[in-house]
Protein backbone atom coordinates (compact mmCIF):
# COMPACT_ATOMS: atom_id res chain seq x y z
CA UNK A 1 0.00 0.00 0.00
CA UNK A 2 0.98 3.33 -0.61
CA UNK A 3 0.19 4.84 2.75
CA UNK A 4 1.32 8.14 1.89
CA UNK A 5 -0.70 8.74 -1.08
CA UNK A 6 -3.86 7.41 0.65
CA UNK A 7 -2.95 9.78 3.58
CA UNK A 8 -4.15 12.46 1.15
CA UNK A 9 -7.63 11.87 1.94
CA UNK A 10 -6.91 13.07 4.83
CA UNK A 11 -9.54 16.36 5.71
CA UNK A 12 -11.56 15.73 2.94
CA UNK A 13 -15.61 16.42 3.78
CA UNK A 14 -18.75 15.63 2.08
CA UNK A 15 -22.07 17.28 3.10
CA UNK A 16 -25.71 15.51 3.05
CA UNK A 17 -28.91 16.75 3.90
CA UNK A 18 -32.38 14.47 4.67
CA UNK A 19 -35.90 14.61 6.38
CA UNK A 20 -36.10 12.73 9.50
CA UNK A 21 -39.17 10.59 8.25
CA UNK A 22 -41.27 8.23 10.38
CA UNK A 23 -41.25 4.86 8.03
CA UNK A 24 -37.47 3.97 8.64
CA UNK A 25 -38.35 4.31 12.49
CA UNK A 26 -41.63 2.12 11.99
CA UNK A 27 -39.90 0.02 9.94
CA UNK A 28 -36.48 -0.47 12.29
CA UNK A 29 -39.28 -1.27 15.38
CA UNK A 30 -40.78 -4.08 13.21
CA UNK A 31 -36.88 -5.25 12.45
CA UNK A 32 -36.11 -5.90 15.75
CA UNK A 33 -39.32 -7.22 16.93
CA UNK A 34 -40.95 -4.23 18.81
CA UNK A 35 -44.78 -3.40 18.74
CA UNK A 36 -45.38 -0.35 15.33
CA UNK A 37 -45.33 2.40 16.75
CA UNK A 38 -47.45 5.92 15.67
CA UNK A 39 -44.57 7.83 15.07
CA UNK A 40 -45.51 11.72 15.44
CA UNK A 41 -44.09 14.61 13.82
CA UNK A 42 -41.72 16.17 16.64
CA UNK A 43 -41.22 12.82 17.88
CA UNK A 44 -37.12 12.11 18.88
CA UNK A 45 -35.62 8.97 17.26
CA UNK A 46 -33.83 6.91 19.57
CA UNK A 47 -29.86 7.05 19.67
CA UNK A 48 -27.81 5.48 16.71
CA UNK A 49 -31.53 5.55 14.73
CA UNK A 50 -29.63 8.21 12.46
CA UNK A 51 -27.99 5.51 10.49
CA UNK A 52 -31.24 5.20 8.97
CA UNK A 53 -31.10 8.25 7.30
CA UNK A 54 -28.25 10.30 5.24
CA UNK A 55 -27.40 7.10 3.10
CA UNK A 56 -25.55 7.39 0.09
CA UNK A 57 -27.05 6.78 -2.92
CA UNK A 58 -24.63 5.29 -5.15
CA UNK A 59 -25.93 4.51 -8.97
CA UNK A 60 -25.60 0.82 -9.45
CA UNK A 61 -22.29 1.41 -12.32
CA UNK A 62 -20.43 3.26 -9.45
CA UNK A 63 -20.55 0.10 -7.34
CA UNK A 64 -17.71 -2.35 -7.07
CA UNK A 65 -17.91 -6.25 -6.51
CA UNK A 66 -18.08 -6.74 -2.75
CA UNK A 67 -21.84 -4.13 -3.52
CA UNK A 68 -19.92 -1.38 -1.87
CA UNK A 69 -19.22 2.12 -3.81
CA UNK A 70 -16.09 1.96 -5.76
CA UNK A 71 -13.22 2.88 -4.22
CA UNK A 72 -11.70 6.36 -4.46
CA UNK A 73 -14.56 8.78 -4.19
CA UNK A 74 -14.49 10.11 -0.43
CA UNK A 75 -13.19 7.36 0.66
CA UNK A 76 -9.31 6.59 -0.32
CA UNK A 77 -8.81 3.56 -2.41
CA UNK A 78 -7.54 1.37 -0.18
CA UNK A 79 -6.16 -1.99 -2.28
CA UNK A 80 -7.18 -4.23 0.06
CA UNK A 81 -10.59 -6.52 -0.59
CA UNK A 82 -12.45 -6.97 2.71
CA UNK A 83 -13.68 -4.19 4.89
CA UNK A 84 -15.56 -3.90 8.03
CA UNK A 85 -17.60 -1.45 10.52
CA UNK A 86 -14.76 -2.19 13.33
CA UNK A 87 -16.18 -0.14 15.99
CA UNK A 88 -17.05 3.73 16.69
CA UNK A 89 -17.70 6.69 19.52
CA UNK A 90 -20.77 9.06 19.18
CA UNK A 91 -21.61 12.18 22.04
CA UNK A 92 -25.02 13.06 21.08
CA UNK A 93 -25.96 16.92 21.96
CA UNK A 94 -29.41 16.85 21.33
CA UNK A 95 -32.21 14.74 19.13
CA UNK A 96 -32.97 14.65 16.07
CA UNK A 97 -36.83 14.77 15.71
CA UNK A 98 -39.18 12.85 13.01
CA UNK A 99 -40.06 15.92 10.64
CA UNK A 100 -36.78 17.39 11.07
CA UNK A 101 -35.02 19.04 7.88
CA UNK A 102 -31.31 17.62 8.48
CA UNK A 103 -27.29 17.90 7.67
CA UNK A 104 -24.44 15.94 8.15
CA UNK A 105 -21.05 16.94 7.19
CA UNK A 106 -18.23 13.99 6.46
CA UNK A 107 -14.45 13.96 7.33
CA UNK A 108 -11.86 12.24 6.75
CA UNK A 109 -9.73 12.10 9.75
CA UNK A 110 -6.96 9.43 9.65
CA UNK A 111 -5.75 6.83 7.18
CA UNK A 112 -3.10 4.15 8.97
CA UNK A 113 -1.49 1.07 8.26
CA UNK A 114 -0.06 -1.50 9.89
CA UNK A 115 0.81 -5.42 9.93
CA UNK A 116 -1.60 -7.93 11.69
CA UNK A 117 -1.64 -11.48 12.95
CA UNK A 118 -3.77 -11.71 9.82
CA UNK A 119 -1.57 -9.69 7.02
CA UNK A 120 -1.81 -6.25 6.12
CA UNK A 121 -4.45 -3.81 7.46
CA UNK A 122 -6.15 -0.41 6.89
CA UNK A 123 -7.84 2.11 9.21
CA UNK A 124 -9.56 4.88 8.19
CA UNK A 125 -11.49 7.06 10.81
CA UNK A 126 -14.12 9.18 9.51
CA UNK A 127 -15.92 12.19 11.75
CA UNK A 128 -19.64 12.73 10.81
CA UNK A 129 -21.38 15.74 12.46
CA UNK A 130 -24.93 15.61 12.25
CA UNK A 131 -27.34 19.02 12.39
CA UNK A 132 -30.83 19.66 13.34
CA UNK A 133 -32.78 22.95 13.31
CA UNK A 134 -31.43 23.75 16.54
CA UNK A 135 -27.64 23.08 15.65
CA UNK A 136 -25.02 20.40 16.46
CA UNK A 137 -27.05 17.04 17.73
CA UNK A 138 -24.50 14.00 17.11
CA UNK A 139 -20.80 13.94 16.58
CA UNK A 140 -19.84 10.85 15.84
CA UNK A 141 -16.49 8.97 14.82
CA UNK A 142 -16.48 6.04 12.54
CA UNK A 143 -13.87 3.37 12.47
CA UNK A 144 -13.37 1.11 8.96
CA UNK A 145 -10.72 -1.46 9.05
CA UNK A 146 -9.83 -3.19 5.62
CA UNK A 147 -7.70 -6.45 5.45
CA UNK A 148 -6.11 -8.78 3.12
CA UNK A 149 -8.80 -11.63 1.48
CA UNK A 150 -8.65 -14.48 3.74
CA UNK A 151 -6.98 -17.91 2.46
CA UNK A 152 -9.77 -20.71 2.36
CA UNK A 153 -7.41 -22.72 5.07
CA UNK A 154 -6.36 -19.90 8.00
CA UNK A 155 -6.42 -20.82 11.25
CA UNK A 156 -9.00 -18.67 13.13
CA UNK A 157 -7.91 -16.05 15.73
CA UNK A 158 -8.41 -17.41 19.59
CA UNK A 159 -11.83 -16.24 21.08
CA UNK A 160 -11.77 -13.61 24.12
CA UNK A 161 -14.30 -14.70 26.40
CA UNK A 162 -17.10 -12.67 27.09
CA UNK A 163 -17.83 -11.39 31.04
CA UNK A 164 -20.77 -13.59 32.27
CA UNK A 165 -21.90 -11.32 35.22
CA UNK A 166 -24.53 -9.11 33.05
CA UNK A 167 -27.34 -7.39 34.85
CA UNK A 168 -29.57 -7.66 31.99
CA UNK A 169 -29.16 -10.11 28.96
CA UNK A 170 -31.95 -10.53 25.44
CA UNK A 171 -31.34 -13.14 23.22
CA UNK A 172 -31.09 -12.80 19.54
CA UNK A 173 -31.32 -15.18 17.06
CA UNK A 174 -29.71 -14.10 13.58
CA UNK A 175 -31.13 -15.09 10.45
CA UNK A 176 -30.52 -13.93 6.87
CA UNK A 177 -34.22 -12.09 7.38
CA UNK A 178 -32.61 -10.29 10.07
CA UNK A 179 -29.38 -9.29 8.18
CA UNK A 180 -31.80 -8.31 4.74
CA UNK A 181 -34.22 -6.28 6.65
CA UNK A 182 -32.07 -4.19 8.43
CA UNK A 183 -29.18 -3.93 4.75
CA UNK A 184 -32.53 -2.80 3.07
CA UNK A 185 -33.32 0.08 5.98
CA UNK A 186 -29.09 1.19 5.73
CA UNK A 187 -29.23 0.98 1.77
CA UNK A 188 -26.11 -1.30 2.55
CA UNK A 189 -25.08 -3.09 -0.88
CA UNK A 190 -22.45 -5.38 1.08
CA UNK A 191 -22.71 -9.05 -0.07
CA UNK A 192 -21.08 -10.44 2.96
CA UNK A 193 -24.58 -9.74 4.48
CA UNK A 194 -27.14 -11.76 2.03
CA UNK A 195 -24.96 -13.21 -0.22
CA UNK A 196 -23.71 -16.49 0.47
CA UNK A 197 -21.97 -18.07 -2.05
CA UNK A 198 -19.79 -14.91 -2.48
CA UNK A 199 -19.28 -14.40 1.34
CA UNK A 200 -17.85 -17.88 1.25
CA UNK A 201 -16.34 -18.67 -1.58
CA UNK A 202 -14.54 -14.58 -2.37
CA UNK A 203 -14.08 -13.68 1.01
CA UNK A 204 -13.99 -16.95 2.63
CA UNK A 205 -16.31 -16.36 5.77
CA UNK A 206 -18.31 -19.49 7.09
CA UNK A 207 -21.42 -17.77 6.47
CA UNK A 208 -23.59 -14.04 6.38
CA UNK A 209 -21.77 -12.09 8.67
CA UNK A 210 -24.38 -9.76 10.85
CA UNK A 211 -23.70 -5.70 10.42
CA UNK A 212 -21.67 -3.83 13.00
CA UNK A 213 -24.39 -1.24 13.79
CA UNK A 214 -26.98 -3.65 13.94
CA UNK A 215 -25.12 -5.27 17.12
CA UNK A 216 -23.91 -1.99 18.24
CA UNK A 217 -27.88 -1.24 17.97
CA UNK A 218 -29.31 -4.50 20.17
CA UNK A 219 -26.51 -3.00 22.53
CA UNK A 220 -27.89 0.32 23.15
CA UNK A 221 -31.27 -0.83 22.73
CA UNK A 222 -30.82 -2.81 25.72
CA UNK A 223 -30.21 0.18 27.60
CA UNK A 224 -33.28 2.10 26.17
CA UNK A 225 -35.16 -0.96 27.26
CA UNK A 226 -34.20 -1.57 30.87
CA UNK A 227 -33.67 2.44 31.54
CA UNK A 228 -36.45 3.85 29.40
CA UNK A 229 -36.06 7.67 31.19
CA UNK A 230 -32.31 7.12 30.74
CA UNK A 231 -30.56 9.83 28.68
CA UNK A 232 -27.86 8.55 26.94
CA UNK A 233 -24.53 11.14 26.57
CA UNK A 234 -22.30 9.18 25.08
CA UNK A 235 -21.64 5.49 23.64
CA UNK A 236 -18.53 3.91 22.17
CA UNK A 237 -18.32 0.40 20.62
CA UNK A 238 -15.83 -2.18 19.29
CA UNK A 239 -16.46 -5.38 17.48
CA UNK A 240 -14.03 -8.40 18.50
CA UNK A 241 -15.16 -11.44 16.52
CA UNK A 242 -17.61 -11.52 13.72
CA UNK A 243 -20.87 -12.83 14.04
CA UNK A 244 -21.97 -15.35 11.76
CA UNK A 245 -25.52 -16.71 10.91
CA UNK A 246 -27.43 -18.76 12.71
CA UNK A 247 -25.43 -17.53 15.90
CA UNK A 248 -28.02 -17.28 18.86
CA UNK A 249 -26.08 -13.86 20.59
CA UNK A 250 -26.77 -12.91 23.88
CA UNK A 251 -27.04 -8.78 24.15
CA UNK A 252 -25.48 -8.22 27.79
CA UNK A 253 -25.43 -5.16 30.15
CA UNK A 254 -24.44 -4.34 33.67
CA UNK A 255 -24.51 -0.88 35.34
CA UNK A 256 -21.51 0.70 36.83
CA UNK A 257 -21.72 1.05 40.73
CA UNK A 258 -22.34 4.91 40.54
CA UNK A 259 -24.96 4.17 37.64
CA UNK A 260 -23.65 6.73 35.42
CA UNK A 261 -21.82 4.11 33.08
CA UNK A 262 -23.48 1.25 31.54
CA UNK A 263 -20.88 -1.90 29.80
CA UNK A 264 -22.09 -3.69 27.31
CA UNK A 265 -21.34 -6.52 25.25
CA UNK A 266 -22.59 -9.43 22.92
CA UNK A 267 -21.59 -13.02 23.72
CA UNK A 268 -21.94 -16.33 21.28
CA UNK A 269 -23.10 -19.10 22.16
CA UNK A 270 -19.40 -20.67 22.75
CA UNK A 271 -18.79 -17.64 25.34
CA UNK A 272 -16.55 -15.79 22.69
CA UNK A 273 -16.93 -11.75 23.13
CA UNK A 274 -18.25 -10.47 19.84
CA UNK A 275 -18.14 -6.99 20.39
CA UNK A 276 -17.46 -4.39 23.80
CA UNK A 277 -19.49 -0.99 24.49
CA UNK A 278 -20.09 1.67 26.92
CA UNK A 279 -22.57 4.08 27.23
CA UNK A 280 -22.17 7.23 29.62
CA UNK A 281 -25.55 8.06 31.05
CA UNK A 282 -26.79 12.24 32.21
Amino acid sequence: MDVENLKQWVGRTAEAQDEITAFPVAALSATLDYEIPTVRRGEPISPLWHWLYFLPLHRRSEIGADGHASRGGFLPPVPLPRRMWAGGRLQFHQPLRVGNLAGKVSTILDVNAKTGRSGSLAFVTVEHKYYGPSGLAITEEHDIVYREAASPNAPAAEPVPAPTDEEWVQKVETDPVLLFRFSALTFNGHRIHYDKPYVSEVEHYPDLIVHGPLQAMLMLELVRLNLPEAKVKSFSFRGVRPTFVPQRISVCGKRSEDGKTVNLWIRHEDGALAMSASAELE
